[in-house]
């Protein structure tokens, strides 16, 4: 007799985890600029970004990449997912910043400026979801936040000094808060994502889709970085209504159009596990966010 058919790896998360129904939600690409206008705050992770690479010319490069690394990790087999975050922290390993007042030179791949990264991806991604509308339930949100100790071991964290609920996560948001600014650095970021450089072709669909997607990223930051940006929002109730409209505007194009875009991670993951496996909100559970204030999503 032969010996019996391997089954499909189902990855470093599986069908049956959160972030599998969450990273499939059309909402996740405002969470991803949330997420840039986050970090950009923390002067000494932004600049090593900056100094490193040519923003305002590979932005969106830049966002792709992070797009592919989380459908991959999410998605992926566990070998594709380790041989991303291999990539990942051999790049980092090989690149510094310099602080321009102290002349300090200081490697990227730094725990708490890859912390940083982490969390403020981590908390953007949650946020958004719930906070348009994605059914989550408290410990739903904490499982998934636990869930992504994981893609912080990827990067070369140490996944026990990750926080792993909403209250570890709103902590350390809070202990970092001193040491974020809207430093020169954040202001370029802050530019890029207003007015980003387009073809003249495309100015009119930047003026019609782009600034729909910049303004509510931003307007779904938490306030204290409102502050520092220097740049009020809209009162919270009217950000949590628009983000609910834009979420159930999306989630209106049908699953399989969306996840056509490449390099099709979702339908890669469907093919390789069985149709059974297609990520869907309601797998998530019955208990739907209404959400008002800016607080609500996860820790910020």
């Amino acid at each position: 007799m032969g010996s019996p058919e391997q089954a499909p790896d189902p990855g470093l998360f599986g069908p049956d985890s959160v972030t599998w129904q969450m990273h499939a939600d059309p909402m996740m690409w405002i969470a991803g600029v949330r997420a840039l206008y986050l970090q950009a705050l923390h002067p000494r992770a932004v600049r090593g970004v900056l100094q490193n690479s040519d923003f305002r010319r590979d932005a969106w490069g830049r966002l792709m990449r992070t797009a592919s690394f989380v459908g991959t990790t999410t998605y992926g087999t566990t070998e594709a997912a380790e041989r991303a975050g291999a990539r990942v922290r051999k790049i980092h390993s090989r690149l510094g910043a310099t602080d321009p007042d102290t002349g300090e030179r200081y490697g990227v791949d730094e725990p708490a400026l890859l912390l940083w990264v982490h969390c403020a991806e981590i908390d953007s991604y949650l946020h958004v979801a719930r906070r348009s509308g994605f059914r989550l339930t408290d410990a739903q949100a904490d499982r998934y936040i636990a869930e992504h100790r994981t893609s912080a071991r990827l990067v070369g964290l140490d996944p026990d000094r990750v926080p792993g609920s909403r209250r570890e996560l709103a902590a350390y948001f809070e202990s970092v808060r001193p040491e974020l600014a809207a430093g020169p650095e954040a202001r370029v970021v802050d530019d890029f994502l207003r007015r980003p450089p387009t073809p003249a072709l495309l100015v009119p669909a930047r003026a019609l889709l782009w600034r729909h997607v910049a303004h509510l990223a931003y307007d779904a930051l938490p306030p204290y970085a409102h502050t520092l940006y220097g740049r009020p929002a809209p009162a919270p109730a009217v950000v949590t209504r628009r983000l609910r409209a834009t979420g159930t505007a999306l989630r209106l194009v049908p699953a399989r159009l969306r996840w056509q875009l490449p390099p099709k991670h979702v339908l890669r993951a469907v093919a390789r596990l069985g149709p059974e496996t297609r990520p869907a909100p309601y797998k998530t559970g019955s208990g739907l966010a209404i959400l008002d204030g800016p607080g609500e999503g996860a820790a910020s």
